[in-house]
């Protein structure tokens, strides 16, 4: 582990070269507010920015993914065999993701890349990706990242931790990808290591000690499945929501997606789209049964997933990283440090 200090005069020139070897992503302002994208050519990451409408996650994971393609004629060679397009595997750099979104990353890994299956589409992304953090110096209201296992300086899944010193950057390595993309920049200024070291810790302590939103989560592990799912409080959460979904597209942790096939003319492809589980299609059988057919069904399940289900099956946590998306985008005011903090306080009555 080393810092590096990076003169704010020198940002732009260090980005900039970075394309030699980089495709680069970061926060872009766009009418509705930032955005994560590509970075076209002399496009910079705006690290002004506080938050972004979407995570970082549709870098690794687009809203729409062509998977497999085929030529339906049948004069062509390999005509109706759906093989896997060639892919890019030029490295490339997410600049100015925030830590809990990086944290994110992390859960999601848990599901496309395991021991009994590794996703190819998603993995190949994740390992030619450069993670650079950018340090949150003062959360928002809707933050409550450190009661999730994350936090305004966490360094999990990051490559870089740069922290905003006004008039410099001072980037934390951590890793050998970190090294290469610092060198790939040009940024060799070497910061003293106790100092740094000290300077991160203070401004991380002020940064937790802004988080005003908390949840409390310790009493969900002893509590049973069954137990939860039974409680009669269900209905009350789901009374007013309208099953938009908006909370899953901006959910970093959210994984769930739908494939389908589509032909134009003699071309087919097959392709990986986002889906929701709070749209009743999700579920639906091709026989018309829906096992979650009323939207109190579809709010548990989420609710469940991502506080109790993903708490069981994996031991790290919750599937949430405490960003606060889901809260500022609900427009029927659902808030999951709620429904958390009633989850676990929840005693079952005799």
């Amino acid at each position: 582990m080393k810092f590096i200090t990076i003169d704010k005069k020198d940002w732009a020139k260090g980005i900039e070269k970075s394309r030699e070897t980089y495709r680069l992503f970061g926060p872009v302002k766009d009418k509705n507010g930032f955005l994560i994208k590509r970075l076209e050519q002399d496009i910079l990451p705006d690290m002004e920015y506080h938050d972004s409408i979407m995570s970082a996650k549709s870098i690794l994971f687009p809203q729409t993914e062509k998977m497999l393609s085929t030529t339906l004629d049948d004069s062509k060679k390999d005509h109706h065999i759906m093989k896997r397009d060639q892919i890019d595997t030029t490295p490339r750099a997410i600049i100015g993701i925030r830590p809990y979104d990086a944290k994110a990353i992390q859960l999601v890994k848990l599901n496309f890349d395991t021991d009994d299956y590794r996703d190819p589409y998603w993995c190949d992304a994740y390992e030619v990706t450069t993670f650079v953090g950018l340090a949150i110096n003062k959360p928002g209201p809707f933050d409550f990242s450190t009661s999730t296992g994350t936090g305004p300086f966490c360094e999990e899944g990051l490559d870089i931790l740069l922290a905003d010193l006004d008039d410099q950057f001072l980037a934390k390595v951590l890793t050998e990808k970190g090294e290469t993309f610092i060198s790939a920049c040009g940024f060799d200024t070497i910061g003293d290591e106790k100092e740094s070291s000290a300077l991160f810790d203070v401004l991380r302590k002020e940064a937790e000690k802004n988080i005003v939103s908390h949840i409390e989560t310790n009493k969900l592990k002893e509590k049973t499945i069954l137990e939860l799912h039974e409680a009669p409080f269900w209905d009350d959460i789901a009374f007013s929501c309208i099953n938009c979904g908006t909370c899953t597209y901006v959910c970093p942790t959210c994984w769930c997606f739908d494939i389908q096939d589509e032909v134009k003319q003699k071309d087919s492809v097959r392709l990986r789209i986002w889906d929701t589980c709070m749209s009743s299609l999700f579920t639906r059988h091709a026989t018309g049964h829906n096992p979650r057919e009323t939207k109190v069904q579809r709010v548990r399940q989420r609710f469940m997933h991502k506080l109790k289900y993903f708490f069981d099956k994996y031991d790290q946590g919750i599937m949430c990283v405490g960003c606060g998306r889901c809260v500022k985008s609900c427009p029927v005011n659902i808030d999951i440090r709620e429904v958390c903090n009633i989850m676990n306080s929840y005693e079952k009555q005799d």
